[in-house]
Parts: structure tokens; sequence; C-alpha cells
């Protein structure tokens, strides 16, 4: 824990004894802060350690880890026999105490790794020797290189969705407490980095991180209990306070400004967008019930419309621009006259007025959503209906800036903002369904029962299924029954999926866009799911649904069959109006869609989805 730390050096960069280029003397300078770095947080988690447990543990960490460096480094058949009588015989509670020392000192490692990993970038890039696999720039110009205009990628942004999907994965043990002193941790090294310090400010900058590891030593590293699922998706909101609310935006606008502005003042499409499984993946979780799918969609709605109405609190305090100074469009104006009234001291403020009712109306959204907001309050005012009324409200504001020599105003926080309405909507992210098909085959088989018993749906043959399932996606008539009473199972899946069809309604589509089926075998796999939807309106009376079948290929001998069976749903032509949309790409277009959609069937990533939507 002292200024050893042999172990986590990294070899030279090169076989001379001098660095042979500029970029690896920028990396030799990083990776000697990075040592310097991590001695330095050994040093406070030794002394931490030292303080708290006495010296007695501390001699007995700092040999154990001067043995492993020995053993590791060296090879020291001597140093393992030092270790195996240092560690054999220990109690419980002394072994607890070595095991979160040394598990403190990893995570610390990470965290200046991350940090070196940062500043190597910033180096590179401030250098110019950013590459096109490290940074967008290099990206964007290496798409040039390659003979791709500006208005082709542009083209191809229109149509293409990026989504990274979080997920509650079962190693993540890690608390919300444990996290957030690790990243306060990150942000005192980035502040050493980064900011030229008084001696004052360097030493108060070192005791805020004694202060962080303290309190990470005298916290709990894991729960001492199960995580219900909304405990899981509350964690997997803190993320978006860490990072997506704001990067996601400034990743898609600084990839807007180096393509360059578009001839006809289009702004480059929303293509990155989030999604998620937590409270909506059903797949050997009997917990995520429709209460916590319903809970889900609220507590995303609450995060996001909370960080929109911190933001317009922001904005309003910026856009202090004076009316007899600065000129407004008409449909700024407008938007003024229906805003709520504001203070005297700001009537001659036209773009906080217009802010301060789009605040108001965001206001009364969160009011319908039941979503429990802070800030100041808003005035009387009408909720908006859609998400793209919001975004109306906000390019309002937009253009008149721009037209009245106000455009660099515009490129600031509200570009951010509008960008952000556009990447996370009322719903924050996409929560995808999923469920193993064996749970729909039950399901469907005891709705047939309930109506038609003697149907024997689980002893058909795969043909004779999916003619049946043919005929009820035929079928106007309502499969489940009011005076049936159902199963735990059958009961849990109708519920989730009217929940489904009710979240479509108040936050629209894009809030659940796909549905996962699970250990997909066959054909009736996917009409079993589409039959379900359209038990609860999620399929049109046109036959498309709503919702994405996305079938999962999980043994090798699925996936060796995955192509004939695609083949053979795509052959019937109820299940291609499932997947259908009204209009399709014409010419090279077309011929690009036909190549992906080829793609899809023989990797798989996810099956096929809807109208060439590219799955996850």
């Amino acid at each position: 824990m002292a200024s050893d730390v042999s172990a986590f050096e990294r070899k030279p960069l090169s076989s001379s004894s001098e660095p042979s280029s500029r970029e690896d003397v920028l990396s030799s300078q990083a990776d000697a802060q990075l040592r310097a770095e991590i001695r330095l947080l050994g040093r406070i988690l030794g002394d931490t350690v030292r303080d708290q447990e006495g010296d007695d543990v501390f001699d007995l960490v700092e040999s154990i880890r001067q043995a492993s460096i020995r053993f590791h480094r060296d090879e020291d058949i001597g140093a393992r026999h030092e270790l195996e009588a240092m560690l054999d015989g220990r109690s419980i509670a002394e072994t607890v105490r070595i095991v979160r020392a040394f598990s403190y000192f990893s995570h610390l490692a990470n965290i200046a790794e991350d940090q070196n990993h940062i500043r190597q970038t910033r180096n590179q890039s401030g250098a110019g020797l950013a590459t096109a696999a490290t940074t967008l720039a290099g990206t964007v110009e290496r798409a040039r290189e390659a003979g791709f205009s500006a208005k082709q990628l542009r083209d191809f942004f229109d149509g293409a969705l990026v989504s990274p999907v979080l997920t509650a994965h079962p190693t993540e043990v890690r608390r919300k407490s444990t996290i957030d002193r690790e990243m306060d941790i990150a942000a005192l090294l980035e502040e050493r980095d980064r900011t030229q310090m008084t001696a004052e400010e360097l030493a108060d900058n070192d005791e805020q991180l004694r202060r962080c590891v303290l309190t990470l030593w005298q916290t709990n590293l894991l729960r001492r209990t199960k995580l219900t699922v909304l405990d899981e998706v509350q964690n997997g909101l803190s993320f978006y306070d860490y990072t997506f609310l704001k990067q996601l935006p400034r990743l898609l606008n600084l990839l807007e400004d180096r393509l360059g502005a578009d001839e006809d003042g289009k702004e480059l499409a929303s293509f990155l967008k989030m999604g998620s499984w937590i409270g909506g993946d059903r797949d050997g979780n009997p917990f995520v019930t429709a209460d916590v799918l319903r809970g889900t969609l609220q507590m995303q709605c609450e995060r996001v419309l909370n960080f929109y109405l911190q933001e317009l609190q922001k904005l309003y305090g910026e856009l202090s621009l004076a009316v007899d100074l600065v000129d407004v469009t008409e449909e700024l104006q407008a938007l003024i006259e229906r805003s709520p009234s504001v203070s005297a001291h700001r009537g001659r403020e036209p773009y906080r007025r217009a802010v301060h009712g789009v605040y108001s109306r965001l206001k009364a959204t969160a009011g319908v959503f039941g979503v429990r907001t802070g800030g100041r309050a808003g005035g009387e005012a009408a909720p908006y209906e859609s998400v793209e009324a919001l975004r109306g409200d906000l390019d309002i504001i937009n253009r008149s800036l721009i037209e009245n020599g106000s455009h660099v105003i515009a490129r600031g926080r509200l570009r951010r903002l509008r960008r952000a309405v556009d990447c996370f909507g009322f719903h924050l992210a996409s929560l995808d369904l999923r469920q193993n098909s064996a749970v729909h085959e039950r399901t469907i088989a005891e709705l047939f029962e309930a109506v038609a018993p003697g149907t024997n749906y689980l002893d058909r043959s795969e043909d004779e299924r999916c003619a049946l399932l043919v005929r009820e996606l035929h079928t106007a008539r309502s499969l489940i029954s009011p005076f049936a009473s159902y199963g735990e199972e059958t009961s849990g899946e109708l519920a989730v999926l009217r929940m489904a069809a009710e979240a479509h309604a108040r936050f629209g589509r894009q809030c659940i866009p796909q549905s996962i089926v699970s250990m997909s075998e066959g054909v009736s796999d996917l009409l079993e799911i589409a039959v379900l939807l359209k038990e609860v309106g999620l399929i049109d009376p046109n036959g498309v649904s709503h919702i994405n079948l996305v079938p999962l290929f999980e043994t090798i001998e699925d996936l060796r069959n995955c192509a004939g069976i695609m083949d053979r749903a795509l052959s019937l032509p109820e299940y291609r109006r499932l997947v259908d949309r009204p209009r399709r790409p014409s010419g090279g277009d077309a011929r690009l869609f036909r190549q992906q959609q080829g793609w899809w069937v023989r990797h798989l990533g996810l099956g096929i989805v809807q109208g060439g939507n590219q799955p996850r």
C-alpha cells in the first residue's frame, strides 16, 4: 500500500531506452503520471487502513502485498511459501480485512487507469496524434477519405439507429453509494490533472481524497440484502445522471459540427438513443410484473422530465435578452402571448417569458404523468400533448434567436436541450419486453382451452400450431374470455402486455419498441406472441404489429436452423404484414434494405424486426 506498485506498471512502449516518437513521449509521460496517482491513492488507502484497523493489520497487508509482488514479478517460490504461511489459518475477521484492503486498492487503481486513458486521449488529440480508432473527428475524416460525402453520411444517419442497452447484470453487486464515491475520486484526480493548483488547493484536494477513501472504507462494499427489480431500475437510472443525459446530446452535436452545415439547414438525425431491459426482461424473472413495468416507466419519465425542467430553469437564467436590444420573430411573440404572466421585472425579456411558458407547460405535463418535480412552480398552462409539441416550442425559440443575430446563444444550452428531447422523449429509454417462448406457449394453450376445450394446443405439431395461430390472427373476436379464470402465469403475462398497450397510449410507441422471444425454436414462437399482442390491441386492423417481434435463437441447433425458420415465417403473408411498414425505400436504398435484412437473417443478432429497423 506504500510506494511500490511494480505489479501495476506498464511495459515500455518501445524496446529502446528513449521514446521513439512524439506519441511515445506523450504515452510515457501519461504512464508516469498514472504510476504517481496509483502511489498517491495507495498511500492514502494505506494510511486509512493503519488509522482504522491498527498497525498490525496494516503491516500484515503490506507484507502480503510485497510477497505477492515478488511472487508475481520474480516467480519467487520462497515468496509463495511466505504467502501461504501468512494466509493459512487466518480468522474470518482478519481475512475480511485483508480482502477489503486489496479490493479497494484494485478499485482505486482502476479509477486511476480510467483517468489515464482519458488523459492519453486528450494529449493525443491536442498534439494532432489522434486516430480514427480513438476520436470522432478521425472517424469522420476516414469516412471522407473513403469517398463518402457529408450528405451521404447525413442520409445514412437519417435511417440509422444505435441503441446501447442497459441490463441488470447479476455480477454487478456494488452499491450506488460506492460508485458515487468512486466518481468523486475520479473527479478529484481530474482536477489535479487539469488545473494549476496552489499549495492550499492541492492540500484541500488531498484532504477530499482522504475523506472519500475513508468513506469507502467505512461503507459496506457489497449489499447485504437482495435488490428488488425497481431497485435495479433506480441503479440503472443513476448512470443517466453521470453520463447519458448530457453526453449523448453533446456527442450528436459534435458529430453534426464535424459533418458541417447541411445545405438545406437540416439538422443531423438523433440516431443515438438509449434502450433498457431493466424492468421489462421477464425471462426467468417472475418479479417483473405489470406493476413493475408501470413503475419502471414512471421512474424513467420522472428522471427525464426533471432533467428538462432543471435545464429550462438554467436556460431561463441565461436568456436575459432585452426587448429594446433584440428583435423576435412573430411565432415567438405568439408563443409569449400564450405563456403565463411573469414578474414585472421580466416583462421586457421576451426569451425568458417564452421559456417560462415552456417550463409551465412541462410542469403541467409532469402532473398529468403523476411525476414528482422539484424546482420553482410554473404558471397556469396546458400540458403538452406530445413530446413533439415540446420540441416545437423549443424550435420556435431557437429560430427566433438565429434569425435575430443570436446564433451563438442558440448553440449553447438550448441546442443541447433540443437534442436531449429528441434522444429521450418523455420516456427516457426504450424498454424491451423479453419472455421465454415456453411461457408464451403455455399462455396460448390456456387461452385456447378456455374458449375451445379439447384444442390440446401443446400436443399439436408445429404445422398445426401455425395454422391455428394464423386463423386466430384473422379472427375479429377476442380469444380472451371475460368469463374464464386463468392461472397465475397466464394472468401475469396478459397484465404485462396490457400494461405495454397502456404505455404506448401514454408515452408513444417508442417507449416499448419490441418484444424479444427467448429460446425461439420455430415459426409458432413468433405467431404466439403476435396473437397475444393482438389480444391487447397492439396489432392494428391491417395486421401490423405496434411492437417489433424479435426472435432470439440461443442454442447451437436453433442457430443452425434459424435461416430456415425465418424463411418459413416470411413466406406467410400474415407474418409479413406483422413486420411490414406502409412505406418502403426505393432504388439503391431498397437494395441496401434487402442487404441489411439478409444480413440479419444470416447473422441473427436478434432476428427480424419491423420495417428494416435494426435490432440491437
